[in-house]
């Protein structure tokens, strides 16, 4: 872990420049044109060449800053050879310009190679680098120890400040970059369960009624080939029709109800069992429900409900709603003649349908339970919910 410290490169993300301000890439161009000009203006100032000596110390000059600007790009890119040997030849650069005389040439070498390389390299060679240049500044320079000790200082503390700096810029985006890929991750995993919702009401709703009116529509085929009385058939029709009708309405409750324009689930429930002539009854203080909560209460009754009908007709039949703190709680009940009753084994075939099925996945999914079973002689079904 400590050599992985040592060689690691720097964020590279901190180092992008998307990952700057618009203000600050501005500055930071206006400050490389400002230093180019001060540099070029103190080494050809005071007539320190002549003749082909000027030549030399402009073509030295170009090689410098195209040395800087190579090191710079290869270090951004964090490539090790170009960076290492380009530093290496800014490094030699600076030496060159001293020894020609063009003494702030080589100043600015040492200071921004140093700088630099706190800033883009590994720790351990970019300490080597900053100690190498500034060492060989202090060793060529006039000042006194005291200026000399307070501008390494200050170098060395200004690379390592900018430093983290581009490291807590580079965690900054990081963290947004994971961010917003959690959220893309949210937003699928909500689209993937409104369709599973959506399924869910397909099947509850359409499946349910197009099955039955196939069962009319069928009975009917076979007796008109089989030639029955026309009546018998009228009433086949009739019933099927009645299921169109009636899965009609129940489809556009559904899509009502996925866009949350549903009515209150008291009131509903009010509407079924008496379309159903069972007993109605609420206890706890009513309070308006979830849009799944909600859906999987109305779903709940109208399967039960509608089992009922199918396997015991005539049965006496009770539904509470009840509201518990944190819950809601849904009954059914019927209490079953005794020449419609049935074995048990019987019912639990019925009950084990995929209607109760489906209504015990959507009770799981919302992290409630769903029971259903014989109970007192007759049959009970049994949905509890977070609400």
């Amino acid at each position: 872990m400590a050599d992985w410290y040592w060689t690691r490169w720097p964020s590279r993300e901190g180092l992008e420049r998307d990952a700057e301000s618009r203000p600050r890439r501005i500055l930071t161009g206006i400050g490389r044109a400002v230093l180019v000009v001060t540099v070029t203006w103190g080494t050809f100032s005071g007539g320190k060449y002549a003749g082909w000596a000027v030549v030399a110390a402009v073509a030295g000059l170009v090689a410098a800053v195209g040395l800087s600007a190579g090191y710079l790009h290869a270090s951004r890119e964090q490539r090790p050879l170009a960076a290492y040997g380009l530093a290496t030849a800014v490094f030699a650069a600076a030496w060159l310009a001293n020894q020609g005389q063009a003494v702030l040439l080589a100043d600015v070498l040492w200071y921004g190679l140093a700088v630099t390389a706190l800033i883009r390299l590994p720790l351990a060679p970019a300490l080597l680098a900053a100690a190498a240049s500034l060492g060989s500044y202090a060793a060529v320079s006039w000042a006194g120890w005291l200026s000399i000790t307070a501008t390494v200082g200050g170098i060395f503390l200004l690379g390592y400040l900018l430093r983290l700096d581009i490291e807590a810029r580079g965690t900054a985006r990081r963290l947004l970059a994971q961010e917003r890929a959690a959220r893309a991750a949210e937003a699928e995993s909500a689209a993937l369960a409104e369709r599973a919702r959506i399924a869910r009401e397909i099947h509850d709703v359409l499946a349910h009624s197009l099955s039955a009116q196939l069962v009319h529509l069928e009975a009917a085929r076979l007796m008109l080939d089989a030639g029955t009385d026309r009546e018998q058939v009228r009433e086949r029709v009739v019933a099927a029709r009645r299921m169109a009708r009636d899965g009609l309405a129940e489809t556009r409750q559904a899509l009502s109800a996925l866009r949350g324009e549903f009515t209150p689930v008291g009131e509903y429930l009010v509407e079924l069992t008496g379309r159903e002539r069972a007993a109605f009854g609420v206890t706890g203080t009513p309070r308006p429900l979830g849009a799944e909560a909600g859906l999987a209460v109305r779903r709940t009754a109208q399967e039960a409900l509608t089992n009922v009908r199918k396997h015991a007709p005539g049965a006496r039949c009770t539904v509470e709603l009840r509201y518990l703190p944190g819950e809601v709680e849904l009954e059914v009940r019927d209490e079953r003649p005794a020449r419609a009753a049935a074995a048990p084994g019987e019912l639990a075939d019925s009950g084990a349908g995929y209607g109760l099925l489906g209504m015990r996945e959507r009770a799981e999914l919302l992290g409630g339970t769903l029971l259903a079973g014989p109970h007192e002689g007759g049959w009970r079904v049994l949905l509890r919910v977070p609400a």
